[in-house]
């Protein structure tokens, strides 16, 4: 759909170069529209920079120190392993570099500009960066979300994931304040790389939203692996010591750490925006409301990504920002469909999951049939670990539908990707029996589960 004569400087201009953004911009770009793109911090957003792409590097790093104990029961022998904070630091920003450079290309491919700087809002059709003012027919915010550090005495002492990749000493002690799958996921990477980790959590169990039984099993092999997981704690005030930090926790009890990391939540990372000379709306919870079609309260402007709510997930952001694209400037009244969603947390071990949790099935479907499956890893019959593996479906009694799958264990995300294509396809309980398994594998419990836990 050709663009460019609608009296604006662009068609599209774009707040934000993360996941969601990129994709609408080089898309609608492709599709004929005028487009520009501003971003004052990462090229490629949150998760190419400080999220999911330098998370699992460092996730592959903290699995060797495991890997070299684990080939002893397998015959191997080697010298003592060590580890070097600062060349996978190093390595890691050189990969990201690469990553920034290839997003620059993918927006200057198909002729979008690419703005460098802080963005805002002079009214509902111009954008101002740098002092230069920029009109266009739409807008589209995705800049996404920021974390969030709780205010308390000492607040000024904590890390954020925005820095914590990046430190100059590697902490032999660390403090994590949280309990979502960011908190745990770095409990798992610091605790591999060698860290001393403890993890406080203020409420009775982390990963909150997650399964009930995954929630409790996982807790239990993050305790096994060397974390210290506490619970109904959470910080008072943090203290600057001669050798670090000392956390005063509410419930009378400190750490030590020679750092501290918040994982604490996000939130939209809408400072300096200027939104608020638009029409512009929020959920109750802060984000910014829109309608099916990302369309805000204010005509002209849109936006896609984490900062609407709803899953935060890069993936999801990608899809939201292709749909944008193609509605808008294709010709395409393209959704997107939220049934179904995969997701991993790369805690140690996995966690996948799809589908409703066995609460949220039970509230929707009423009677439901729960599998559960519970197991040593083959690998780790001569590793020596002790790590064990939990599966879980939940199928809806009345359609015989599989509308809940879960694991923890090695490859969660890997294995769960492919049940989720099933599950979108509204397989059965049926098509998972009569499928034949692939052995010897951990998948292949997906389709050897018989016998229910309860009826």
């Amino acid at each position: 759909m050709k663009q460019g004569n609608t009296g604006y400087d662009y068609d599209l201009f774009v707040i934000g170069a993360g996941s969601g953004g990129v994709r609408a911009a080089r898309m609608a770009a492709a599709m004929g529209a005028k487009v520009a793109i501003a971003e004052d911090r990462y090229m490629g957003g949150t998760c190419v920079n400080v999220g999911c792409v330098p998370k699992k590097l460092y996730v592959y790093a903290s699995e060797f120190g495991k890997g070299f104990k684990d080939a002893q029961g397998f015959g191997w022998r080697s010298g003592e392993p060590s580890f070097d904070w600062a060349t996978l630091r190093d390595n890691k920003k050189a990969e990201i570099s690469r990553l920034n450079a290839i997003y620059e290309r993918l927006l200057e491919n198909p002729g979008a500009t690419i703005i460098e700087g802080r963005a805002h809002l002079h009214n509902a059709h111009t954008v101002q960066v740098n002092g230069v003012d920029y009109t266009a027919e739409k807008i589209l915010l995705a800049t996404g979300t920021w974390p969030f550090v709780p205010d308390m005495p000492g607040a000024e002492h904590m890390l954020t994931s925005n820095e914590i990749f990046d430190l100059e000493t590697f902490p032999e002690r660390l403090l994590i304040v949280g309990g979502g799958y960011i908190a745990t996921e770095f409990a798992g990477i610091f605790n591999g790389l060698g860290s001393r980790v403890t993890q406080v959590y203020r409420g009775d169990l982390f990963m909150r939203g997650f399964d009930a039984d995954i929630r409790q099993f996982l807790a239990s092999e993050v305790r096994k692996s060397g974390v210290d997981l506490r619970f109904n704690t959470d910080p008072d005030r943090i203290e600057l010591t001669a050798d670090g930090y000392l956390a005063i926790m509410d419930d009378g009890s400190t750490v030590e750490a020679d750092a501290i990391l918040c994982a604490t939540g996000r939130r939209p990372h809408l400072q300096g925006l200027n939104l608020e000379i638009t029409d512009v709306t929020y959920t109750e919870h802060g984000f910014i409301k829109v309608n099916d079609h990302f369309q805000t309260a204010e005509p002209s402007i849109y936006a896609v990504g984490d900062m609407i709510g709803g899953p935060q997930l890069t993936p999801v952001a990608l899809a939201q920002g292709m749909a944008f694209a193609r509605r808008y400037f294709g010709n395409e009244p393209d959704t997107v469909d939220y049934d179904y969603v995969a997701t991993a947390v790369f805690s140690q071990p996995n966690v996948g999951t799809v589908g409703y949790t066995e609460e949220q099935a039970r509230a929707t479907f009423g009677d439901v049939t729960v599998y559960r499956s519970e197991f040593k890893p083959m690998k780790h019959t001569l590793s020596g670990r002790d790590e064990r593996s939990m599966f879980k479906l939940i199928v809806d009694a009345a359609s015989d539908k599989v509308v809940g799958l879960h694991m923890v264990g090695p490859d969660a995300g890997e294995i769960c990707q492919g049940m989720a294509i099933a599950m979108r396809v509204g397989a059965t309980k049926r098509d998972f029996d009569r499928t034949i398994g692939i052995h010897p594998t951990a998948a292949e419990e997906f389709v050897t589960m018989r016998e229910p836990v309860n009826s």
